[in-house]
Order: structure tokens, then C-alpha cells, then sequence
């Protein structure tokens, strides 16, 4: 899952995408509103969380250009206030949910998962086939009642692959979803993360290379 931080608290905003990293989640931040324009410009976020009092584009606005766009992009909108007419407020800019401050972290990350899911056709929130179970909110994976213990991009990878049902995923697409701005997209990451992956699921293989294309599973 992809996701944007635009938080202009850069101690919160730092600990939210370290906190989403740890829950495999491949996390890019954003100071202010520009900069948040600016990347959804270029990449397609699963899920937004937006603080609402942001500089250079206040938060409000940010919401209104992208539900304007018809973006495919989840909103979790952020605000020191948790009024009910601050809600509604928000929501009636087209976030599609909100989270007044301080809030618990397990909450943000269980809202984030939930809209994550409902940014593409509705999947169960326990992904199973050939054998392998994955439950992203408990970060567990079982291969045929056995638990495998993954690494966060193990996990993630593994999770796309589960989410396409079958269908073939391209490097590019697993280097947008589960690793982050900053990765060299020429970086042989994934194939060494899907020799590893392979490893720990063990015998008969299920990973299928497409040359040329990607993986599936």
C-alpha cells in the first residue's frame, strides 16, 4: 500500500511514516500543502492522510483539488479539532474520513488500512490463495496452518502479489507500492526480495516469474 503523510509538524509527521513503514506500508511525506500537490501530481497514493492546517496550500484546499480531479486516492483527514462541525466540515470537502488529534496510533493505522481496501475492488481483509493466508492487520502469514515470519517488504511484496488475484504485477508496480520515492528504480530490490520471498514460503513454488512483465501468484 502506498501512502502520503502531509503533516507540517515534521516531528509527527516523521513518526506517523516511521510508524506506517513498521506496518508495511511504503510512505512518502509531504511539509506542506504544495509539496503535497506536487506528488500526487506523479504518483497514485492508496491512501492520503492530510493534516488540515497546512502552509503554502492550506489543508482544505489540498482536499478540494484532488476530490476535484477525481482522484482514486483515499483521503484521512487530520485536525486539532475534533468537533462535530469540524467533521462535518471536512467530510463535506470529500475526505472519506476523519481523525481528530491527539489520536491512538493503532487507530490511525487500522483507518488507514481500511481505506486502503476501499481504493481498489473490495478484497476480504484476509487475503488467502494457494495455500498462503496473509491478515494485514495482525501482520501474520501462513503457508498450509504454518506461520512464516517476513521482513516489512517481504510482507508488502507478498501482499500485491495476493491482492492481484492471479493477475501478473510489473516491477514498476511493486516498486510503487511497496517501496517508497527515494528507491532507484533501476535497483534489482525486488528480484533479490522475490528470492528471498520464495525461500521462506518453501516447496512447490507458487511465485511465477512473466519474463518481461512481472510476477504473479
Amino acid at each position: 500500500m502506498r501512502v502520503l503523510v502531509v503533516e507540517d509538524e515534521k516531528v509527527l509527521a516523521d513518526a506517523i511514516a516511521t510508524g506506517l513503514r513498521r506496518e508495511a506500508m511504503a510512505v512518502d511525506v509531504a511539509y506542506d500543502g504544495g509539496g503535497a500537490l506536487e506528488r500526487t501530481s506523479y504518483i497514485d497514493y492508496d491512501v492520503i492522510v492530510l493534516d488540515r492546517d497546512l502552509p503554502v496550500v492550506h489543508g482544505d484546499e489540498v482536499c478540494r483539488r484532488l476530490v476535484g480531479q477525481r482522484t482514486a486516492s483515499r483521503i484521512l483527514m487530520l485536525t486539532a479539532s475534533g468537533d462535530v462541525d469540524d467533521k462535518v466540515e471536512g467530510l463535506g470537502l470529500g475526505a472519506d474520513d476523519y481523525l481528530a488529534k491527539p489520536f491512538v496510533f493503532v487507530e490511525l493505522v487500522a483507518r488507514v488500512r481500511a481505506l486502503g481496501r476501499r481504493s481498489a475492488p473490495a478484497l476480504p481483509p484476509v487475503l488467502e490463495r494457494s495455500g498462503i493466508r496473509l491478515d494485514p492487520g495482525k501482520r501474520l502469514v501462513e503457508r498450509d496452518g504454518r506461520e512464516i515470519v517476513l521482513t516489512k517488504k517481504e510482507f508488502a511484496v507478498l501482499e500485491e502479489l495476493l491482492r492481484a488475484e492471479g493477475a501478473v504485477v510489473s516491477q514498476e508496480d511493486l516498486l510503487d507500492k511497496a517501496w517508497d520515492e527515494n528507491i532507484d528504480p533501476f535497483t534489482n530490490v525486488v528480484r533479490v526480495t522475490m528470492m528471498t520471498l520464495r525461500k521462506k514460503l518453501g516447496e512447490p513454488q507458487v511465485i511465477e516469474t512473466v519474463p518481461g512483465v512481472g510476477y504473479k501468484l
